[in-house]
């Protein structure tokens, strides 16, 4: 009988087991984000009311018809020796005909989804900062960030690496224009 030898595991590989087999407290959130697990409790209502605007605008107005998944777990691209970023948007937006989430696991690669949205709650930096590097090294090509404690809207665009090369930064009650595929100005005075 012989030993199989088997490589250690580095501890980034550890560090992904270890998220993975979390058991987060239901409406719980837990993401795996540049290298530092985080958890966070259930949105408020207002949180949830401005996504549902958001999503029915998506809806109403789009030139393209898209799908939308609410709190959809995406594998995000990183370099080095780093762990996958594993990240769960407020919301996610394909285009319709793609039917990304259809048959899709709890967590699912990035490719393909248009834009992600967050609305800040417990850690808006997190949202400002960690999440906006991880979408954008994921070559996602839009991030919407509403920002509750700026009164802002930001449409972050054009991703290079870690980061994206545009933005567009409008206060709540002003208009925000979301480019092709979705091409309509998005109304925010709903959100005051």
């Amino acid at each position: 009988m012989t030993a199989i030898a088997h490589e250690p595991l580095t501890q980034e590989e550890v560090l992904l087991e270890g998220f993975l087999a979390l058991d987060t407290p239901e409406g719980f959130r837990a993401e795996l984000i540049e290298g530092e697990i985080v958890v966070t409790p259930p949105p408020d209502g207002d949180h949830e009311d401005y996504i549902g605007l958001i999503v029915e605008q998506v809806h109403m107005r789009s030139r393209t018809r898209m799908q939308f998944a609410g709190t959809k777990g995406l594998i995000l691209r990183k370099g080095g020796d780093c762990p996958k970023d594993r990240v769960i948007p407020d919301g996610t937006f394909a285009p319709r005909e793609l039917r990304l989430y259809r048959g899709a696991g709890s967590w699912m690669p990035c490719d393909g989804v248009t834009m992600v949205l967050e609305v800040t709650s417990t850690r808006p930096k997190a949202d400002r900062e960690a999440k906006r590097r991880c979408y954008a090294r994921g070559g996602i090509p839009l991030y919407l960030l509403v920002d509750r404690e700026a009164s802002s809207v930001t449409l972050f665009s054009d991703p290079e690496k870690d980061d994206y090369r545009e933005h567009c930064t409008r206060p709540l009650g002003k208009s925000i224009t979301l480019p092709a595929p979705f091409a309509f100005d998005l109304d925010t005075t709903d959100f005051l």
